[in-house]
């Protein structure tokens, strides 16, 4: 049985006087990809930008591996083996791929360690492309040079914030596959996704947010038999 490797406890989070999370609980098993879902507004960023140090939680725990991040800087939480692939595809758009790259690698004793040459083999279109500068690519290939920008910090937990938005069908059909392959390979991810087929497709468990507070928690064979439990929640019908 997989073991828990991130959790949420009673979770609240707030923008200034804007209470957006309201007690959010859940958690993610080594070794498993979690889908975070909700409609827009749902606190899905907001949670992803707890995870990761970026906005302070206001009150519950967050725990990796059975220890508190929650009172971390980022910068300490991406060192214990959290890295963050933001919504928007925030590649340093003057520096070329390989120094995207380079810039963020972080030697962690782990199995199979990531670096330049298996980031390449991941994403062969980046290896002909290391020289170019990365506000010049495409936006399928900025998305896979972001995942491997996270991935050359050799993290235990990628959080994966809609790494399919605004891209071409056929470009989808890619980063989905590189994500399968992520998971086959042992890694723990949360994927935030709007497209209800895809995280459905490689999930374990599936999430919804709905207004800052936890929908449904479930896994996707509960899904997959009634996808009601999880649509009511999205608007899809």
């Amino acid at each position: 049985m997989a073991t828990e490797l991130l959790s949420l406890h009673d979770v609240h989070a707030h923008y200034g006087s804007s209470h957006v999370l309201h007690g959010v609980s859940f958690s993610l098993k080594q070794g498993q990809l979690l889908a975070l879902l909700g409609r827009n507004g749902a606190g899905k960023t907001t949670t992803m930008l707890t995870l990761s140090g970026l906005l302070t939680a206001s009150s519950g725990e967050i725990l990796l591996r059975g220890k508190r991040t929650d009172n971390l800087s980022p910068e300490n939480i991406a060192r214990q083996g959290i890295r963050l692939v933001p919504q928007g595809r925030r590649v340093f758009a003057n520096l070329s791929v390989q120094e995207n790259l380079d810039v963020a690698a972080q030697r962690r004793d782990t199995p199979a360690p990531w670096n330049l040459v298996r980031v390449y083999e991941m994403f062969p279109q980046l290896k002909s492309r290391a020289t170019q500068r990365a506000g010049t690519l495409s936006g399928g290939e900025q998305q896979m040079l972001v995942i491997g920008r996270a991935l050359m910090g050799n993290p235990d937990v990628l959080l994966l914030d809609e790494p399919s938005e605004g891209l071409a069908p056929l470009i989808v059909h890619e980063v989905t596959e590189s994500i399968r392959k992520l998971k086959q390979e042992g890694l723990s991810i949360i994927l935030v996704e709007q497209n209800f087929g895809v995280a459905q497709e490689l999930a374990d468990e599936l999430v919804v947010l709905n207004i800052g507070q936890v929908a449904f928690s479930g896994s996707a064979e509960q899904v997959c038999a009634a996808p009601e439990l999880a649509t009511r929640h999205l608007g899809i019908f």
